[in-house]
C-alpha cells in the first residue's frame, strides 16, 4: 500500500491525515520519535482514538524510560504529532499510518530541549534568524551491511562476535551445498553484476519501498566491501525533512531485510580489513529558492561556502562527537587507509575530510561534501552540528587554508604533519566538544544541558564500558606474557 506522497510545498494538515485515514482503511496509528542516543522509538493506539485534537494536545508517554531524557520525578511528557510526516507503515499486517512526533512539557507546553527533533527545527529556525540563508539542503549517502548471520555475546569469561555472508569471500571454500563460487573478493564489492550481486533484488525492494513512502531515490548499488556493504542515495532535502528521511530510510532497510531472512546494521566498521560504513553528508545553503553555494572561487564555490567549509574544519573535532557518536565508529577513521580522516578540503580528492563534487556544472548542485560521517549518528542532531559550523563559518569568514589537491596518502611525513587529522576515538571527540561547543549554543539551538548530557551519557553507557573489557584479540598478542 503506497503512502500519501509528501511534498515539502503541500504539507499534509491534521484533516488530511483524518481523511487519509479513512481513504486507505486505516486501523491503528504508529507515534515515532527520536530518542536522545539516536534510536526510533514509537507506541500505537486505534485509529478511532484519533481526532484534531490530538494534533494539539498530544498524548502523554513516560520519559524518564528514554535513553538521556527525564528524571523518574519528572517523567511526564506529551508527543506532538507533526500531520506532515504521514506515512503509511509498508510493513504491519494492519493497516497502520505513522506519524513522527515533536516532543513537549506537558505543563508549560515548550519544546523539550533534549529532543533531537527540536534541536534540528531550531537549527533551520536560526539559519533563517541570521539572514545568511533561509535552507540549508542535506543530502546523506548513508552505507550499511546486509549480513546473513549475526551472532555476538559479551559476558565476564567470554566475549565474540560472528558475522556471516553467502557473498562474502572467506565462504569461497564453504561446503553449501552447492557452493556457486560468485563471491566478492576484499575492496572489490564497487560493484560487479549479479550473481557476484547477490543483494540486488533485496536493494530493489528497499528503493521502492522509500519511493512508496514518499522518498526520491537517486540511486542504489554494492558499495566496495565484500558481505554485503550496499548504499541508497537519497535526493537532498531540507534539514528537518531529511533527518526525519534518514529515520525512514534506516526502519525500511531493517525491515526489508528482515523480510528477506537478512539483518542489516548502520555500525560503522563491523568487518576487519576491509572498507567501513559511512554517510558522506552532502549540504548548501540556497535563500530565495537561489543556490548560494555557486561561485568563481576554487572549484566554483562562492566565498560564502568556503567560509561554511572553513567553519565546518574549524570545528571538525567538535562535530564528530555527533556525526560519528560510537566507539566503533573511529574503528573507521583510521590513519593509513582510505577513510578521510585529513581535515583538508579538495575538489576531487576523496581522502580529503572535505570533498567538492565536480559532477555537474550547474550552480544548483554545487555542494560541499563532509566526508567523515557515518550513519549510525542521530542524523537530527548530526545535520544540526554541521550547519552550525558552517553558519559560524561564513559568519566569521573564517579561512579554509588552501586546497588540498595532491593525494594525500603520498605526503611525505613533514608534508602530513601539517594537514589535521580527525580525532583518534570517540573520548577525543567528546574532549574536543567539552573544550569546543559556543557556536552550537547560539541561537539557544543545542543548549548546555543538552551538550553535557550528551557528553555524560556517551562516557557512562559507551567509553567507559567499552575500557573495562578485554578484546578478543588482546588474547593474541598477550596471553602468553
Amino acid at each position: 500500500m503506497p503512502a500519501a506522497p509528501h511534498d515539502r510545498h503541500a504539507p499534509l494538515t491534521p484533516q488530511d491525515v483524518l481523511a487519509l485515514c479513512r481513504e486507505r482503511d486505516i486501523k491503528a496509528i504508529d507515534f515515532r520519535f527520536m530518542d536522545f542516543p539516536g534510536v526510533w522509538q514509537h507506541f500505537t493506539i486505534p485509529v478511532s482514538k484519533l481526532d484534531e485534537g490530538v494534533f494539539d494536545e498530544g498524548l502523554g508517554f513516560d520519559g524518564s524510560s528514554i535513553r538521556g531524557w527525564q528524571a523518574i520525578n519528572e517523567s511526564d511528557m506529551l508527543l506532538v504529532p507533526d500531520p506532515t510526516t504521514a506515512f503509511v507503515d509498508p510493513f504491519t499486517d494492519l493497516a497502520t499510518l505513522n506519524l513522527i512526533c515533536n516532543v513537549q512539557d506537558p505543563i508549560t507546553r515548550e519544546d523539550y530541549t533534549r529532543d533531537p527533533r527540536n534541536v534540528a527545527r531550531k537549527a533551520a529556525n536560526y539559519l533563517k534568524s541570521t539572514g545568511v540563508a533561509d535552507t540549508c539542503f542535506i543530502g546523506p549517502e548513508a552505507e550499511f551491511f546486509i549480513f546473513d548471520d549475526i551472532r555476538f555475546d559479551q559476558s565476564p569469561n567470554c566475549g565474540f562476535y560472528y558475522i556471516d555472508s553467502s557473498e562474502a569471500e572467506w565462504n569461497r571454500g564453504a561446503d553449501e551445498r552447492p557452493n556457486l563460487g560468485h563471491k566478492i573478493r576484499h575492496k572489490e564489492g564497487y560493484f560487479p553484476c549479479p550473481p557476484a550481486d547477490q543483494l540486488m533484488n533485496v536493494r530493489n525492494a528497499m528503493m521502492q519501498t522509500m519511493i512508496d513512502c514518499g522518498m526520491e531515490v537517486e540511486a542504489q548499488h554494492h558499495e566496495v566491501a565484500t558481505a554485503g556493504q550496499c548504499e541508497i542515495d537519497l535526493k537532498y532535502d531540507e534539514l528537518v525533512t531529511m533527518a526525519d528521511k534518514m529515520c525512514m530510510y534506516k526502519y525500511i532497510v531493517k525491515m526489508v531485510a528482515h523480510k528477506y531472512g537478512k539483518t542489516a546494521t548502520f555500525m560503522p566498521k563491523p568487518l576487519f580489513s576491509d572498507n567501513g560504513s559511512g554517510m558522506h553528508t552532502h549540504f548548501s545553503f540556497w535563500k530565495n529558492g537561489q543556490p548560494l553555494f555557486a561561485g568563481n572561487s576554487y572549484a566554483g564555490l562562492s566565498d560564502m561556502a568556503l567560509y561554511a567549509v572553513g567553519g565546518v574544519l574549524k570545528h571538525a573535532a567538535a562535530i564528530l562527537a555527533f556525526t560519528n557518536p560510537t566507539t566503533n565508529s573511529y574503528k573507521r577513521l583510521v590513519p593509513g587507509f582510505e577513510a578521510p580522516v585529513n581535515l583538508a578540503y579538495s575538489q576531487r580528492n576523496r581522502s580529503a575530510g572535505i570533498r567538492i563534487p565536480m559532477y555537474s556544472p550547474s550552480p544548483k548542485a554545487k555542494r560541499v561534501e563532509f566526508r567523515c560521517p557515518d550513519s549510525s549518528c542521530n542524523p537530527y542532531l548530526a545535520f544540526s552540528a554541521v550547519l552550525m559550523a558552517a553558519i559560524d563559518g561564513v559568519q566569521n569568514k573564517i579561512d579554509p587554508g588552501e586546497p588540498m589537491d595532491k593525494d594525500i596518502y603520498d605526503l611525505s611525513p613533514e608534508e602530513l604533519s601539517e594537514v589535521p587529522g580527525t580525532p583518534g576515538s570517540l573520548q577525543e571527540a567528546l574532549t574536543a566538544l567539552t573544550k569546543d561547543h559556543e557556536f552550537l549554543l547560539r541561537g539557544d539551538v543545542f543548549t548546555e544541558d543538552v551538550i553535557n548530557t550528551w557528553i555524560e551519557y556517551k562516557l557512562k553507557h559507551e567509553v567507559k564500558p567499552m575500557a573495562l573489557r578485554p578484546h578478543p584479540y588482546e588474547f593474541c598478542l598477550y596471553y602468553d606474557i
